[in-house]
């Protein structure tokens, strides 16, 4: 058999496995609480791998691989940004999202949350948090059909419409069906598929090209700096400010809805130490992978032979990996980068659908009951896949470039809410509604400024706009509405009582 007839027995077998999740996933989903948050009943390795599946897309197998084997480990400090960001957001939001969500009415969204914490009586807040979950998703969605397109073009030889409708139509199913258990379940093995292979090719990589220290001093002979974290022709100020500014994508985590969603579907919020654990550990092993593989790739693709030599860095992986494993090995290491971009795919769905059922239908006063709301929530899916497939059509689209524009409007507009709600009883609706769109504008303009995108990423600003406004507008109300207090004792009491700092026994 060809090569490329092993590649596509493995995308195959892929395929297959996630169609089988995702109907397995459907055979557990009974009601609108299933589908959305699966019952809150994840464990927490589950969400921590699901989690991280649904966040590192294509970015992670190409993207990160590709800038190190460009300019050298100073484009790490974006990894390095991650992984803290990650593990601060397991640290100090999931426990308390995990309990506050379900003391705060059973909220099984993010704006569902955001209203009923902050008792927004006229769902303002609600509806502005859910058409930003929405319009940002919608192209999310988009951005990775657009990849997906352009993975079987190039790997594969297909049309870029026919690589589209296939990613499209296969996530769409497994989540239309299956919802967020579907999503979640398939996102493990989407995963643990990434992980296996960001461990397999340096390792495999290594006995090909030499050993550890003569693939150092072949990626030293084509770049001096390439193991230089601080390496720049801008002055030390500049050079601080841009890697201050590209750590900071690790502010977005706070408020990301595919992200933090997870939190809310832990069984207790003690799980989420554990989920932390195996978090943080996936992510620094899968990042070394990556940037492990780049710096094998300058040695061998830069030697004496010109033939070998690449003109798109971001195919460094993918190139490695056919040349050094078998065909449908190698098959099974393409099959994660699609892993990758569906898995991240599959999540925003489920987000968009739970905005569009739980945050805009049900906020129009009509009864339904749960098996109208679970078709509700499955035609919300079908609707947001199909906009971002007609987005998606045209493959010269800048949707792409929307990605990292639309980390930085989730992480200004929600990050700050999320943090000062968890933390600060006083924050008030006016206060959020205030700091959100502030942090959204924010990012708006200047991610479209070259002069201020090109020296700070801006979800910094933005995120610091936010929660200033927020706290300024909510003390300048000096309101107090009533519950808000016994909730926020409530939470802390159930989380002092989960870590067992207090009895049990005790009264409430």
């Amino acid at each position: 058999m060809s090569e490329t007839t092993y590649q596509l027995i493995a995308t195959g077998v892929y395929f297959a496995a996630m169609l089988a999740i995702g109907y397995y996933a459907y055979t557990r989903t009974r009601n609108i609480d299933g589908y959305m948050l699966a019952e809150r009943g994840l464990h927490p390795a589950v969400a921590a791998l699901s989690a991280n599946a649904a966040d590192m897309s294509g970015w992670l197998l190409m993207g990160l691989p590709g800038a190190i084997y460009a300019s050298g480990l100073i484009e790490s400090w974006i990894a390095i940004g991650l992984t803290i960001g990650a593990w601060l957001n397991w640290k100090f939001v999931a426990p308390r999202l995990r309990a506050y969500t379900e003391i705060a009415g059973d909220s099984i969204t993010i704006p569902s949350y955001f209203g009923r914490r902050l008792r927004d009586r006229t769902n303002v807040l609600r509806v502005v948090a859910a058409l930003v979950i929405l319009a940002f998703f919608t192209f999310y969605v988009s951005s990775g059909m657009v990849a997906a397109g352009k993975f079987f073009e190039s790997s594969f030889g297909w049309t870029y419409l026919h690589g589209v409708l296939l990613v499209a139509a296969i996530t769409l199913v497994y989540t239309l069906f299956g919802g967020f258990l579907g999503a979640t379940l398939t996102d493990v093995a989407q995963g643990l598929l990434m992980f296996a292979a960001l461990v397999a090719v340096p390792i495999v990589a290594v006995f090909k090209v030499g050993s550890p220290g003569e693939i150092a001093d072949g990626a030293r002979a084509v770049n001096p700096d390439v193991f230089n974290l601080f390496a720049g022709d801008d002055g030390a100020g500049l050079l601080a400010l841009s890697i201050f500014s590209t750590a900071a994508w690790g502010l977005g985590y706070f408020g990301q809805p595919h992200i933090i969603v997870r939190f809310m579907a832990l069984r207790t919020p003690a799980d989420a130490h554990y989920g932390r654990i195996v978090s943080t550990t996936w992510m620094i092993i899968t990042a070394l992978g990556a940037i492990t593989t780049a710096l094998i790739g300058i040695a061998y693709f830069n030697g004496p032979d010109p033939a070998k030599q690449i003109d798109d860095p971001e195919t460094v992986f993918l190139l490695l990996s056919q040349i050094f494993f078998h065909p449908l090995v190698a098959g099974f290491v393409l099959a994660a980068v699609l892993a990758a971009i569906m898995s991240t795919m599959s999540s925003q769905l489920v987000v968009c659908s739970s905005a569009l059922v739980e945050d805009l239908v049900n906020l129009t006063g009509r009864k339904a009951s749960d098996k109208a709301l679970l078709v509700y929530g499955r035609i919300g899916v079908l609707v947001v896949a199909l906009v971002g497939l007609v987005l998606a059509l045209d493959p010269d689209s800048a949707i792409l470039e929307l990605v990292a524009f639309a980390w930085a409007g989730f992480g200004a507009a929600f990050g700050p809410i999320v943090l000062l709600s968890l933390y600060w009883r006083r924050l008030t609706a006016h206060g959020a509604l205030a700091g959100m769109i502030v942090g959204a504008v924010t990012v708006f303009v200047w991610g479209n400024i070259d002069s201020l995108s090109d020296r700070m990423y801006e979800i910094l600003p933005g995120f610091l706009l936010n929660l200033l406004v927020a706290v300024v507008v909510s003390l300048a109300q000096r309101t107090d509405e009533p519950g808000i207090g016994e909730e926020f004792d409530r939470m802390e009491r159930d989380l002092a009582r989960d870590r067992g700092d207090i009895d049990l026994t005790a009264a409430p």
